[in-house]
């Protein structure tokens, strides 16, 4: 994994303005779950930090709802995790739609310890780079808010090789909540077709 994230940050990398920029520019990395987007951006951080670049990091996960809302709610599991999972539309107010513009963002992180919402406050720089990076960023809530989209496409058998021998409960829970909710993802948005550049994950 850290081999293809090496291998695609190369990719990226010159693709982002340099420090003359005199603007901020978003960055999207999509993908569907464990397809490498979380060592992907590590890989991109380090190089940022390498080269002095001033970037903000934002994990759409980071902005779930608390579990009553998103589990056992009467809806389909698969409704329930792409639908409930986020406050698509709070999120695009008040995360996407200040990108480029905002000082600073306010936005409620979630507690997995505590299932609860905390509120955190981002302040953005002038001038950089930020990458946001989540499954499913390019529905249609969140489209267009970003300069630039990766989408990392990766295959369902490969992805999911790093779960191991699946207990029949847990994998009942991969085909009913998080797979329906990805076949739903790519046959109504199409993220392959709308990224700018679509890596192997």
């Amino acid at each position: 994994m850290k081999d293809i994230a090496f291998a695609n940050a190369k990719k990226i990398y010159p693709l982002l303005p340099g420090k003359v920029s005199e603007r901020r520019f978003v960055l999207g990395i999509d993908g569907l779950s464990r397809s490498g987007k979380t060592s992907l951006t590590a890989e991109l951080k380090r190089r940022l930090v390498e080269r002095g670049e001033e970037f903000v990091l934002l994990h759409i996960d980071d902005y779930i709802t608390a579990r009553s809302q998103r589990y056992h709610t009467g809806h389909e599991e698969w409704y329930e995790y792409y639908a409930l999972q986020w406050n698509a539309e709070k999120l695009r107010k008040d995360l996407f739609e200040n990108l480029k513009t905002a000082s600073q963002l306010t936005l409620p992180v979630y507690d997995e310890q505590v299932d609860s919402l905390e509120t955190q406050t981002v302040h953005l720089p002038e001038r950089g780079i930020i990458v946001v990076e989540g499954v499913f960023l390019q529905r249609s809530e969140w489209r267009g808010y970003c300069d630039f989209v990766v989408y990392l496409d990766c295959p369902r058998e490969e992805r999911f090789k790093r779960e191991g021998e699946l207990t029949q409960s847990r994998r009942d829970k991969f085909v009913n909540r998080y797979w329906k909710a990805e076949d739903y993802y790519l046959k109504t948005e199409r993220p392959t077709e709308q990224a700018h550049l679509v890596l192997n994950g």
